[in-house]
């Protein structure tokens, strides 16, 4: 989870996409004008459905009926926009997945990994997991897939931190003395802009900004703020990552690059955490590898979050104060 990296202004990218969009649908016929607030509202519905029933059946027409449009059009238009067929995207997100369940929930059986990914069946799950990463879920090293994602990670991290170097302690060791809170939290609605590739630049930190502007014309600043991406960086390759800034709030109407989720209630492993992205790096390091396996649970489906204290950048770029939250449930 990082706040501070992206690789260019979201608007950018909504302006070029509604252009190739739109002229996608004039040669279509004849059909109402994609405006680029309309279409970027789609485009979050559309992702929205996906994850929220990645685990079950995603037809096009259903995928297609949350965007608002015909099935013919969206597939066009998604794949303008996201750079990947619906077919492509659902099966990526559900093998990512998979990859998330082998190696933070060992002892569960691949059908029932396969199953509680959306695949029809265990035998379809292999053969995709191989057409990907060109071996069985059986015979795959996910140790070693981690390892080099995660120093992936770190080194892009280290770059936009200025070129320090990011210390990783060895397993069961804590240093810095990070305590963890087991919180239930209720039923929550957020505005949120979505951020595409967001280890490079400061995309981050302008949607960030936005959305703080945004909602203080809409008197909703006040609610918590969080950041949160349902990507896992030591899973998913950076430049597929996709990371959200949010604002708890219950009465608006999304509109543009502003959608609106509601999650429901979880359970979070909670640390607190004060200083730089070093800092945070280390705590989530340690969250997942040396406190997650001793803990008695397991990471549920739901993004891990970074709670503000306060507002966002209220101390400047290079020192933050913030929860950080991974969801989980009994192992």
């Amino acid at each position: 989870m990082n706040r501070v990296m992206g690789y260019s202004d979201r608007t950018t990218i909504i302006r070029i996409a509604t252009s190739r969009a739109c002229q996608i649908l004039r040669t279509v016929g004849k059909t109402r004008a994609v405006t680029p607030i309309a279409y970027a509202e789609r485009i979050n519905r559309a992702i929205d459905h996906v994850v929220e029933h990645l685990g079950g059946p995603l037809r096009l027409t259903d995928v297609a009926r949350a965007a608002r449009l015909s099935p013919f059009h969206f597939h066009r238009v998604f794949q303008v926009s996201v750079g990947e067929t619906l077919a492509e995207f659902v099966k990526r997100l559900r093998l990512e997945r998979a990859l998330v369940m082998m190696a933070h929930a060992p002892r569960s059986s691949l059908t029932t990994i396969a199953l509680s990914c959306g695949f029809a069946a265990p035998a379809d799950f292999s053969r995709c997991f191989k057409q990907r990463y060109g071996a069985s879920p059986s015979a795959f090293d996910i140790k070693g897939w981690r390892e080099a994602h995660g120093s992936e990670l770190q080194a892009t991290v280290s770059e936009a931190a200025g070129r320090r170097k990011l210390n990783r302690w060895p397993a069961a060791r804590n240093p810095d003395r990070f305590r963890v809170k087991i919180r239930a939290l209720p039923a929550r609605t957020v505005a949120y802009i979505r951020v595409l590739n967001p280890y490079r630049g400061d995309a981050v930190a302008k949607a960030m900004q936005r959305l703080i502007s945004w909602a203080e014309r809409n008197a909703l600043a006040d609610g918590q703020w969080l950041g949160y991406q349902w990507d896992n960086p030591e899973i998913t390759s950076l430049e597929d990552c996709q990371y959200y800034v949010a604002v708890e709030a219950e009465r608006f109407v999304p509109r543009g690059e502003i959608g609106r989720f509601r999650f429901p209630p979880t359970v979070v492993a909670q640390v607190e955490i004060r200083g730089g992205i070093d800092l945070e790096l280390r705590a989530l390091q340690w969250l997942y590898g040396t406190w997650l396996p001793r803990s008695g649970y397991v990471p549920n489906d739901q993004p891990g979050f970074e709670a503000w204290i306060g507002r966002p950048f209220a101390h400047g770029t290079e020192y933050f104060e913030i929860h950080a939250q991974l969801p989980v449930k009994r192992a």
